[in-house]
């Protein structure tokens, strides 16, 4: 028998991505220049949200997606906090609501207005303090309204329950800064990575530590959830310092089911992945180019299958939801590149390539919509539910009928687990000290010369008295 070639179908080999054009990016935008390893940009059907550049605090953007063009420098922006802002989330289930964290050590909730901004917005709804230090993470439960999860500096995770604006659980099992957090598909466990160099799998209520992998020859930065498949998929760097990629069986972390080397650069690696086709996207922050992959249920696991170019480098990407995407062109993923040094917001549209217009199902199955399938109080009894699904076919845009309403509280001591988190601050770390003490010598050198420029002045205006009263008219 002769020898023939063995070729893999599949229905995602075409896929290719398209970068819309200028009239259609969001232009002028003065995006931060904050060296966080976030993405600094959230998105949704309705709103675009960046984190910018700002003196004095901390603050964001939020356009609506029909408002493409050049922003005005003077726009609008949510800017009511005290600190740098790291990290903003779109509610799943209300699309107006939005949650950011920042330096200031707060978690705020905002409420944007219908049609946008008219002025700046500095009163949030809700504004939660329970860390001790800068809080790097926010993420909102997948199913269940009202639950948001909040990582900080101090290497706590808190769950808060905003129906009362308190944090009912305090996840402790980190030695360090947690670096990702990650939701399976129906959030009943959550994968973590650290800069202990460890991934966990905690179960969020108990805050038990399931799972745990000491992560030597691949140093874990990134960790996503490869939805119901019971199955993760972590990015991180080689003992040969290349960046990696590494599957995991989420039921045992002593080894990974494969490891993929991707290239020697230094940028890191952010996964997405989409549950629907199964397809896993790389972007690395600094490159220009998206690579793109389809994960099977057998080995080897993972097949390459294209990749998008670009000249201009990314900072960051916001992802659309599904109910989002221009079903009409076959669109299966929407990125919106950010493109600091051109101030430039670039959607980024992944597209399988079909001659007939009319609705394609293969593509679009059921998929996560915009009900939530749990209540606070369900969710934090112990119970699980799968995502309510919604079709793309007939009323993907019909919106939620959740309402936030925000809790009436006063500040005061937090206390979970009886400890009180705010009067338990843990010891600062080295890098925290150097960082404060150049801080104090700035301010030192900042009053001295305001001391200097005040003699200078003081001499200046004897001089000039001097010559007042030696002048001839005074005499």
């Amino acid at each position: 028998m002769s020898w023939r070639p063995q070729y893999r179908s599949s229905k995602f080999r075409n896929v290719y991505g398209k970068a819309a054009s200028r009239e259609h990016c969001f232009d002028g935008i003065p995006i931060t220049k904050n060296v966080h390893d976030n993405h600094f940009c959230a998105v949704n059907a309705r709103f675009l949200a960046i984190v910018t550049e700002s003196a004095g605090g901390g603050s964001f953007l939020v356009i609506p997606l029909e408002q493409t063009g050049r922003i005005e420098p003077n726009y609008p922006k949510v800017c009511g906090h005290q600190g740098n802002v790291l990290d903003i989330k779109w509610n799943p289930f209300i699309e107006n609501i939005i949650a950011s964290c920042s330096e200031d050590t707060s978690v705020r909730i905002w409420e944007i207005p219908e049609g946008g901004l008219k002025r700046n917005m500095t009163e949030a709804v809700l504004e939660l303090y329970g860390h001790s230090r800068r809080v790097g993470i926010v993420e909102w439960h997948p199913t269940t309204n009202n639950i948001l999860l909040s990582a900080g500096y101090d290497y706590k995770i808190l769950i808060w329950n905003l129906d009362n604006g308190e944090p009912v659980k305090m996840i402790d099992c980190h030695t360090d800064v947690i670096l990702c957090l990650s939701f399976n598909s129906d959030g009943s466990l959550l994968a973590t990575t650290c800069k202990d160099k460890k991934l966990r799998v905690v179960e969020p209520r108990s805050g038990r530590v399931l799972q745990e992998a000491s992560c030597k020859n691949h140093r874990v930065n990134r960790v996503v959830f490869l939805g119901s498949t019971k199955r993760l998929l972590t990015t991180g760097v080689s003992r040969w310092n290349t960046r990696q990629i590494a599957l995991w069986d989420q039921e045992d972390l002593s080894m990974p089911l494969i490891e993929e080397e991707i290239d020697g650069l230094s940028g890191l690696l952010f996964p997405f992945y989409d549950a629907d086709t199964h397809m896993l996207y790389l972007a690395g922050k600094g490159d220009g180019n998206i690579r793109y992959y389809e994960i099977g249920s057998e080995k080897p696991y993972l097949s390459y299958l294209m990749e998008f170019r670009s000249p201009a480098p990314q900072k960051g990407l916001g992802v659309m939801p599904k109910h989002g995407l221009d079903v009409s062109a076959c669109e299966v993923f929407r990125f919106y590149k950010l493109i600091t040094l051109k101030g430039l917001i670039e959607p980024i549209s992944m597209i399988v390539p079909r001659r007939s217009e009319t609705y394609q199902e293969d593509i679009y199955p059921m998929t996560p919509g915009t009900e939530p399938a749990l209540t606070p109080d369900e969710w934090l009894s112990g119970v699980n539910r799968d995502p309510i699904l919604m079709s793309l076919k007939e009323g993907y845009k019909r919106n939620s009928k959740v309402v936030f309403k925000a809790p009436v509280r006063e500040k005061k001591s937090v206390v979970v687990n009886g400890i009180d988190l705010l009067e338990n601050v843990p010891p600062r770390t080295e890098n925290e000290l150097l960082r404060m003490f150049f801080r104090q010598q700035d301010e030192i050198r900042r009053l001295k010369d305001e001391v200097a420029q005040r003699d200078i002045r003081i001499r200046q205006l004897q001089l000039e008295l001097k010559n007042f009263r030696n002048s001839p008219k005074n005499n």
